[in-house]
């Protein structure tokens, strides 16, 4: 149980996986179906299924190649990466089938979260 006056805090993370070579397009045209096309209701559902409450990717150019940086929020983080790594249903499915195609991982297998270093927050000083 929470005490009272305490605020759950939700959790957060962000993490940069390079893109396999001419992927950047596969990935604007499958992520804009997620956001607003043909997968949105899926897609809107899925992260709903896994607790997440906030996601954003970018595509970022860099010299060896393009990388999506990915940032999630959810209220159990742990979670919210199990379920996407291990749901059988076909928009989770098809979501890890793309990483794989895009990115060259497999997500259920080889997905580390990365490690905070620095977290500057006005709200805590």
């Amino acid at each position: 149980p929470q005490a009272a006056g305490t605020i759950d805090r939700v959790q957060s993370v962000a993490f940069a996986i390079r893109l396999l070579p001419g992927q950047a397009e596969p990935v604007r045209i499958a992520l804009a179906s997620c956001w607003s096309g043909a997968r949105k209701e899926a897609y809107q559902d899925a992260r709903r299924r896994a607790g997440i409450i906030r996601e954003a990717v970018w595509i970022q150019p860099a010299p060896g190649g393009d990388v999506a940086v990915v940032y999630l929020e959810a209220d159990d983080l742990a979670t919210a990466l199990t379920i996407l790594g291990t749901s059988a249903e076909p928009f989770d499915r098809w979501f890890r089938d793309h990483a794989r195609q895009v990115h060259g991982i497999a997500w259920e297998e080889e997905f580390t979260a990365p490690e905070l270093v620095l977290d500057f927050d006005t709200s805590r000083i």
